[in-house]
Formats: structure tokens, C-alpha cells, sequence
């Protein structure tokens, strides 16, 4: 009968340990994400299993919406990111406007 338990705890705790969540930290390299017109943005992710985010090449958080754009995050009243309505852009992509509208509210993630 002891044998039994015995086997069956095994058993239990190897099944447990098989199920345990990975922690693993976000993939480091860049990676090239199409947007749904087919334009193409270059992007990194960082994080680990408690807290990720994305951001552009040269370091703006994004975000993506339920349609597959990436937009850019901005800070709500509560300070936390939201996602805003402008797509995000390559760095050489972007429009005047769009610079001079993140560098106003978009969260910068990189390094200055």
C-alpha cells in the first residue's frame, strides 16, 4: 500500500512540475511586424512573465489594437499607457507631425 502512494505522489508532483509557467525573458532582437496596409515596422520587445511592452526601433512604446495596428501608447489621467490613435511609423517614415505628436505625448521606453 505504501508503494502505491509512493508512485501515485510521483506521479502528482512530476505532473505539477510539468505544468509550471516558464519565465523566460521577452526575444531581444528586432523584429519586423506588418502592419494590415503591408507597411512594415521594425520592433522590440521587452519584459519578462510579470510586466512586457513593445516599442519602436529608436525607443516609443506601441501598442496593439484588436483591428493589428501597432499605435502609439500615451499616458491616460490615471498615468497608465493607453493606446492612441496614431499608427506607428519607422523613424525615417514619419511625418513632422508625427514626431512633434509623440515627442508631446508619446512614452518613451529607450535610451536618451
Amino acid at each position: 500500500m505504501k508503494k502505491i502512494f509512493l508512485i501515485g505522489m510521483i506521479f502528482a508532483c512530476a505532473g505539477v512540475w510539468a505544468q509550471a509557467p516558464q519565465r523566460v525573458p521577452a526575444y531581444r532582437g528586432l523584429i519586423a511586424r506588418v502592419q494590415p496596409n503591408g507597411d512594415t515596422l521594425h520592433i522590440y520587445l521587452r519584459g519578462d512573465e510579470h510586466s512586457h511592452f513593445a516599442m519602436t526601433e529608436d525607443g516609443w512604446q506601441i501598442i496593439e489594437n484588436k483591428r493589428g495596428w501597432l499605435k502609439y501608447a500615451k499616458l491616460n489621467r490615471k498615468g497608465l499607457a493607453v493606446i492612441s490613435c496614431r499608427k506607428a511609423h519607422d523613424a525615417a517614415k514619419r511625418t513632422k507631425r508625427e514626431n512633434k505628436w509623440i515627442n508631446k505625448y508619446g512614452i518613451f521606453k529607450g535610451e536618451r
